[in-house]
């Protein structure tokens, strides 16, 4: 299993993580609403979903630490806690909960968002109390499938923060709940040999995604780049869904 594990990851996976972190150093976000349905048919979601956990943790500290002069410090003390309770009702379900459920769930959910990335209404100006939800979703949806993304991006969209502090803020509260879910995981063995020798093999690939996602950031219209992933979300939660 394991051998066929890193030939499965060398040959198709590789490619799978490159354009899910192209995609997050173009737009800031969506590295595993791409990754995750796809790698799911490969492998189980308790192997995929801390797979792109720990990639997308790596990836935000890499974004906090140039971005840290921009971090909207007030948005994180009203995430972070309510973050950190999602994750950890996210983790005791992960246990409970079969894996064919979820992979139809996480299916629904991209389905939904790629549908709402598409044709949503643009948001108001949002109070910060919808910190709450927005965050013990994140949290939970994050642990579960490892896409509680949306959430934070829907939040701190509406809070209408600036290009640059709104890429610093998500990835400060990426790196905080992100350490959260990290060490549910550890502690709970789900973290294994062969999971750190796909992370190993995988952060090569995520790291030359996130460079030249980051070169295109500047020349592509966020817009169009959006659209063209919100179809492929489409095609792919579909398919989770009648898989």
């Amino acid at each position: 299993m394991f051998d066929n594990h890193l030939s499965e990851l060398l040959m198709i996976a590789a490619p799978i993580v490159f354009i899910a972190y192209l995609v997050r150093g173009v737009c800031g976000f969506g590295s595993g609403l791409i990754a995750i349905p796809v790698l799911s048919f490969m492998f189980p979601l308790t192997v995929a979903v801390p797979l792109v956990v720990m990639l997308d943790y790596l990836a935000s500290a890499g974004q906090g630490v140039s971005l840290r002069q921009s971090i909207r410090w007030p948005e994180i003390g009203r995430l972070i806690v309510p973050a950190l309770i999602g994750v950890s009702a996210g983790l005791l379900i992960f246990h409970q909960v079969d894996a064919e459920l979820l992979t139809r769930f996480l299916g629904g959910f991209v389905f939904l968002y790629a549908l709402y990335a598409l044709w949503g209404p643009e948001m108001p100006r949002a109070s910060s109390w919808w910190a709450l939800p927005a965050a013990v979703s994140g949290g939970a949806v994050g642990t579960l499938f490892g896409t509680g993304g949306p959430f934070y991006v829907t939040y701190l969209k509406a809070r209408q923060l600036d290009k640059t502090g709104f890429r610093a803020t998500f990835a400060c509260i990426f790196i905080l709940d992100g350490a959260a879910r990290v060490t549910g995981y550890v502690s709970t063995a789900v973290v294994d040999l062969q999971l750190l020798a796909l992370l190993a093999l995988s952060l090569p690939v995520m790291i030359l995604g996130m460079y030249l996602g980051g070169k295109i950031h500047t020349n592509l219209s966020a817009d169009v780049f959006t659209r063209a992933i919100s179809i492929l979300l489409l095609v792919s939660g579909a398919s989770l869904m009648l898989r």
